[in-house]
């Protein structure tokens, strides 16, 4: 009897000539100051910035209190990275956050720890895929010193029974997992006093998937003065629809068991 060839497994260049802290340093989820002119357009984005009266509001804010805006971008094999929207002007305090894929959840908690920690006052929070408007931004932005949490409330939904159904069937489980109703607990679309939510977040697990989720039903919970405002949500303009129904009901499991677990917590 033949024994089987073995095949010699060749180590690769990158392991001859880096250290393994240089290569776990690659690996690593880091925020890093980017030269904007390396950040490009992401290609057929329905988002567009207006040099309108709105623009200039937006500009003579930002001149008299300042913003810092933490912006993550996917990097390219030709050194530059991938903008998540497109900006007709460069903007000096534009920060690029370099990480690996950790879900929604896990990004956009990042992306509030990172905004709290850089000393924003107020932190609005929204979808890439062309679903919300941005005009309707500025209802929220004169009401921001009123309450703590501003959610857009999806009244009327355009992205297909399954996710009204998913929405319906949420409301219910976290009223009787929390005893809080909650009209749009993940709404994608939020305006936050940045002081308030710094305390809210050390509620919230690291990576937590439904983090929108359980942060909605704390504001609402302790009475942290939450106003729900009407927006506008069409069906997707850009990107694919990762979630089917299967997926749903496998995220909704382990959903019901994470607010189980965490009822107390809160």
């Amino acid at each position: 009897m033949k024994e089987k060839e073995q095949k010699m497994k060749l180590p690769k260049l990158d392991d001859l000539f880096t250290s393994q802290a240089q290569r776990d340093y690659e690996k690593a989820e880091k925020v890093e100051e980017i030269d904007i002119s390396k950040i490009k357009d992401f290609p057929d984005h329905p988002f567009k910035v207006q040099n309108d009266e709105k623009m200039k509001e937006m500009v003579k804010s930002i001149k008299e209190y300042g913003v810092i805006v933490p912006v993550i971008v996917r990097p390219k094999e030709d050194g530059t990275y991938e903008m998540i929207r497109k900006y007709q002007k460069k903007y000096e305090r534009l920060i690029g956050i370099d990480k690996p894929n950790e879900g929604h959840g896990g990004t956009i908690l990042r992306g509030y720890h990172y905004a709290v920690d850089a000393g924003a006052d107020y932190i609005f929070q929204t979808d890439s895929d062309g679903q919300t408007l941005p005009d309707e931004f500025w209802q929220f932005w004169k009401k921001r010193k009123t309450c703590g949490l501003l959610i857009g409330y999806r009244k009327k939904r355009e992205d297909g029974f399954s996710r009204l159904f998913v929405t319906r069937v949420l409301r219910l489980v976290l009223f009787l997992t929390f005893g809080t109703w909650v009209k749009d607990a993940n709404t994608p679309y939020r305006l936050m006093n940045a002081k308030q939510l710094s305390k809210v977040l050390k509620k919230i697990p690291d990576g937590f998937f439904l983090s929108n989720v359980l942060m909605t039903v704390i504001y609402e919970k302790h009475h942290l003065h939450v106003e729900y405002i009407p927006i506008t949500f069409r069906p997707r303009q850009a990107g694919k629809n990762s979630i089917n129904m299967k997926r749903i009901i496998k995220i909704g499991r382990q959903a019901f068991g994470d607010f189980i677990r965490l009822r107390h917590r809160i």
